[in-house]
């Protein structure tokens, strides 16, 4: 029998609007993942210790603050640290078009944006352990 998918959904820094993370977490779990929401005003400290703990496959960030850029990078860099490496992180809120490459750049795998559709998000995760799946074979 497969494990679910386990993803951490989480709301970092001040920003105090979190629908959007909460439907993404409910179509996540409607799609057989098993989810882990921190709820808002999350430090990376508290959103890493969480990934640690709860030995996540997926970190995903909702940022609707503007604080995107130093946000996922603290974050990326502090999961690199600790050996989580090999985790995806992923996202989504308010960014603009002009940093989603910059922050492709810094580890981020993927940004969603307003309005997306929450089956490209659950799309997307799944090709993730496809990937992975396929891989761990070939080897």
């Amino acid at each position: 029998m497969n494990k679910p998918i386990k993803v951490l959904v989480a709301k970092p820094g001040l920003d105090g609007h979190d629908r959007g993370a909460k439907v993404v977490a409910n179509a996540l779990r409607d799609a057989g993942m098993e989810v882990i929401y921190t709820g808002l005003h999350q430090t990376p400290e508290m959103i890493l210790e969480a990934a640690i703990q709860e030995d996540v496959d997926v970190v995903s960030l909702s940022i609707l603050s503007g604080a995107h850029m130093s946000l996922f990078q603290r974050v990326r860099k502090m999961m690199d640290d600790k050996g989580l490496k090999k985790v995806p992180l992923i996202g989504g809120g308010i960014v603009p078009d002009e940093d989603i490459q910059k922050l492709k750049t810094m580890g981020v795998d993927r940004v969603f944006g307003p309005g997306t559709d929450t089956r490209d998000i659950v799309g997307y995760i799944q090709g993730l352990f496809k990937q992975k799946v396929a891989k761990k074979k070939s080897e």
